[in-house]
């Protein structure tokens, strides 16, 4: 009965999320991101604005072509504006094209098709460059962790409500950057994450899934 309930509740929040991320027009001409890509068929585009704050928009890809669903989101990036490659200790966002494999988040799962992980006071993102576990999440009690916190972030913060992972330095080169995320704005820069207002994020996750990329340009 538990899992009908469930298998219910998940196709009630995918038909939400479409109703919101609907086609606002006929399929576009090929995006600025298009030959960029690869097969994805979900993208985040997001282009500056000027220093830190940007535009977003959320396009499908059909058999008609690219389809925005939804445009001119008001966003914001890194203090220091972005950055043609992410590094540790600069508060730029990094152009590019990034995968969104995983979400968390201190609120419950809001649905959607990216695994999902409700953080609390011991999960840490990992970002001392030293460290095996460079730019993972790890859960330990602060006196208890393996790597060093003060280079570190604690997860349970207002700006990560809810969040999307970006596969930023995924090989974990030291000084290539951690902890880049696409998060719940707070109103103002980020250290080199993706923000927007929270409403617009948890509708966007409940549209996601594997596969989907953000693509991120000045």
């Amino acid at each position: 009965m538990r899992r009908l309930v469930a298998l219910l509740c998940a196709a009630a929040c995918a038909g939400w999320a479409a109703l919101v991320l609907a086609p606002i027009g006929a399929a576009a001409g090929a995006p600025w991101f298009a030959n960029s890509v690869g097969n994805a068929t979900q993208v985040v585009s997001v282009v500056s604005t000027g220093g830190s704050t940007a535009r977003m928009d959320i396009y499908q890809r059909t058999a008609a072509g690219w389809q925005p669903l939804k445009t001119g989101i008001p966003t914001h990036v890194g203090s220091a504006g972005m950055a043609a490659q992410a590094k540790s200790g600069y508060p730029a966002t990094p152009m590019g094209v990034y995968s969104l494999d995983s979400a968390f988040g201190t609120a419950p799962n809001p649905g959607g098709g990216l695994p999902y992980t409700q953080v609390g006071p011991n999960h840490w993102w990992n970002g001392d460059d030293h460290s095996p576990t460079f730019n993972t999440m790890q859960v330990c009690q602060k006196s208890q962790c393996r790597f060093n916190t003060a280079e570190s972030e604690n997860l349970q913060i207002p700006a990560y409500k809810h969040a999307v992972v970006m596969g930023v330095n995924k090989a974990k080169v030291p000084g290539g950057g951690a902890a880049f995320f696409f998060h719940t704005t707070n109103g103002g820069p980020t250290e080199g994450c993706v923000a927007i207002d929270d409403a617009t994020l948890v509708q966007i996750m409940r549209w996601l899934r594997p596969g989907a990329v953000i693509a991120i340009a000045k």
